[in-house]
């Protein structure tokens, strides 16, 4: 299997936030965000994988900004790392300002995507190769998490846990 850039995978969806999509302070509903964030997420992971992806977990979620009403907002997202048959996506998001057109950043999050036949088993994904600074700290980043959670999960032993290990020592 040959290879991918993260730019490769390279999703990005701009919206506008209208009224349906709003609480009673009007901002964006948190839900809302996330459902956007997911198929921006979903899109990336098949775009690396070219195959079919469902969404395995959501690694972390920061809402930093409330997002108002008539907002422009842009969720970008991208694999940050591939594993066997797994993909984790990083997900940023933005909002413009409507009179300068400044983009500020609003929220990041992490998913994590695995890519299946169409029976649901998994299926091996192409290797990532990271070329920017940002993606080569993702990159790593993403290494320490996936130790983290089969660490929290039972499924490896805190020794084994290598990456972490290296924070530490």
């Amino acid at each position: 299997m040959t290879p991918k850039t993260a730019e490769s995978s390279k999703t990005t969806l701009t919206d506008l936030v209208l009224p349906s999509e709003t609480n009673p302070l009007n901002n964006l509903f948190g839900g809302e965000l996330l459902a956007r964030m997911d198929r921006a997420a979903s899109i990336s992971a098949r775009r690396h994988s070219r195959r079919i992806v469902v969404t395995a977990s959501v690694n972390h979620v920061a809402f930093n900004r409330a997002v108002p009403l008539g907002s422009v907002v842009t969720v970008e997202a991208k694999v940050s790392r591939a594993f066997k048959s797994s993909m984790e996506i990083f997900i940023d998001v933005w909002i413009e300002d409507r009179e300068s057109g400044e983009r500020t950043k609003a929220n990041e999050a992490i998913y994590t995507f695995v890519a299946v036949d169409e029976t649901g088993r998994p299926v091996k994904v192409p290797e990532l190769v990271p070329e920017t600074d940002l993606e080569k700290e993702r990159y790593a980043a993403a290494l320490r998490r996936k130790q983290l959670s089969l660490v929290l999960a039972g499924k490896m032993k805190p020794q084994e846990a290598t990456e972490l290990k290296a924070l530490f020592e």
